[in-house]
């Protein structure tokens, strides 16, 4: 990191050329603890093409000269899908009115120095300039505090996101599936979501 890291916002299309790139990140970051996520660069490239397919999403980028380091998503709720969408309808909430965090990930070698929050800056910066969210929110898997694969450093994030203003609501709950290391099929992980309030 001799340079300075170059940091970029991008909407929509303008992440088209990034798919590849951005894919390869998301597998890597996400086989470490607690996702542990088996992923293909065929799913992630689905993925990430709804972002693209959005103009209101935001991208934020996390350059090392020429190489994505870093990126974190958002997009409208209303253009999630169905699990992230219904917990919400099913409490009374208004879709329009809220705006999904997707996920952050950021290789290693890159950590502590204070890209994470920027993360939510950034973000948060987007959404405020759209001028219709009132609720911005995201969703961070569960696992058990005896997972075997829990390393014994692992330091939950609840804190920063408290720190960030966004508050657990347990009552708002959802289901993903996906393959964890080693396993040969998907199962079912559960899911809850944090919520901040932007007015």
């Amino acid at each position: 990191m001799s340079e300075p890291l170059g940091i970029e916002r991008l909407s929509g299309p303008e992440l088209d050329p990034y798919l590849p790139e951005l894919a390869r990140l998301r597998i890597r970051v996400f086989r470490d603890y607690p996702y542990l996520y088996e992923g293909s660069a065929e799913y992630e490239e689905t993925y990430l093409k709804t972002y693209a397919n959005v103009a209101e999403s935001v991208m934020v980028l996390v350059w090392d000269r020429d190489r994505a380091v870093g990126a974190s998503s958002g997009l409208p709720l209303e253009a999630g899908p169905p699990a992230v969408t219904g917990p919400f309808i099913a409490r009374g909430h208004d879709p329009r009115r809220i705006f999904y965090y997707g996920e952050s990930v950021l290789l290693p070698d890159y950590r502590g120095l204070g890209l994470g929050k920027r993360f939510f800056d950034e973000r948060e910066a987007h959404v405020r300039a759209l001028g219709r969210f009132e609720i911005a929110c995201f969703c961070a898997v569960e696992r058990p505090a005896d997972h075997p694969r829990r390393p014994a450093d692992y330091a939950p994030l609840d804190a920063f996101w408290n720190r960030r203003g966004f508050v657990k609501h347990p009552e708002l709950r959802a289901t993903f599936s996906w393959r964890d290391l080693g396993e040969t099929a998907e199962s079912p992980k559960p899911m809850v979501f944090w919520l901040k309030s932007l007015v």
